[in-house]
């Protein structure tokens, strides 16, 4: 009977051996979390192809999150803590609220979680590393965008999305510094509004039926730029209001054929999915970053003049 009991034993110890050791003792693959702002758009779901590929080449456990809307900071927070109770090694975050993500974003890292930025930064300290566009400089070549006008007098409309969003005023911020000092400009007034086509939409109606006067609209994302689009062709001006919008969506690269749009500001919104998680792994295999970088994704301007060159295609259609 003891001779049965030790032998059993052993074969006890090589079965755990064998589902501990296989690896050579590592744990299983490394659990990841990209909270994003949003599902729904083709932006983040640009990006979560990237995420996606960056997740097969580093041999990653991926779980991808987003709120309904662009505006429940508290879903993130949320998502956070469900990350963090289910194990996760790192997050991948993009904030809605610069403030109102922090607490929640400095709790994950105290019970030991990596937290890589991407797109939309957070008043956090135990941030590992800062991905995408650079928000302010993205700001300047949108204005530049509208200087290039061929306009004597710029009277500018922007629509903006959550006052609380970090990026968006950064963007604000970039866009002023430039536009402020050129002496072609006479007015400058800003909307913020929901965050979806249908807000900013009606919004661009309100806008320029207050100042029938503007000649240049500037839509600070993807889903305002849908928007004001519509607003614009719906409203039949004939180019009399020139539409700056930021990012790739299809429609809105329609509209830059048929003139509703005269530039769009394209981001790189698969190159931060991917970079992202790819700093979420090698931030786990201890590697160190430098608070105050920034991995700066690319940031294109496109016009109807240079959209059909191949910089440009790849840049509007950077994941077809």
């Amino acid at each position: 009977m003891k001779k049965f009991k030790r032998v059993l034993g052993l074969l006890l110890c090589g079965l755990l051996c064998l589902n501990g050791c296989a690896d050579g003792g590592s744990k299983e693959r490394p659990s990841v979390w990209l909270i994003a702002k949003s599902t729904q758009t083709e932006f983040w779901k640009a990006s979560f192809a990237g995420a996606n590929a960056a997740k097969a080449e580093y041999n990653l456990d991926l779980t991808i999150r987003g709120p309904e809307t662009e505006e429940d900071f508290m879903a993130q927070n949320h998502y956070i803590e469900e990350a963090v109770q289910q194990g996760a090694d790192a997050i991948v975050f993009s904030a809605i609220s610069y403030a109102g993500n922090a607490k929640a974003v400095d709790y994950a890292a105290s019970k030991g979680v990596k937290v890589v930025v991407i797109d939309s930064d957070v008043d956090a300290q135990a941030v590992s590393v800062r991905v995408g566009t650079d928000n302010i400089e993205a700001g300047r070549m949108a204005a530049q965008a509208v200087l290039d006008l061929e306009a004597p007098k710029l009277r500018i409309g922007i629509i903006n999305y959550s006052v609380v969003s970090r990026n968006g005023e950064e963007r604000e911020t970039g866009l002023r510094e430039v536009l402020e000092k050129d002496p072609r400009v006479e007015q400058i007034v800003t909307v913020n509004v929901l965050t979806s086509p249908e807000a900013a939409r009606a919004q661009t109606e309100i806008l320029l039926q207050k100042h029938p006067d503007l000649n240049v609209l500037l839509a600070l994302n993807e889903p305002l730029a849908v928007g004001a689009a519509q607003a614009v062709d719906a409203r039949n001006l004939e180019n009399q209001v020139h539409l700056i919008g930021f990012d790739a969506h299809v429609q809105c690269v329609d509209y830059l054929q048929t003139g509703e749009v005269s530039a769009l500001v394209v981001q790189n919104p698969y190159a931060m999915g991917y970079l992202g998680v790819e700093a979420a792994y090698k931030v786990l295999q201890g590697k160190t970053y430098s608070p105050d970088a920034l991995i700066n994704t690319s940031t294109t301007i496109v016009t109807k003049n240079n959209m059909f060159t191949t910089e440009s295609q790849k840049v509007l259609f950077s994941f077809g």
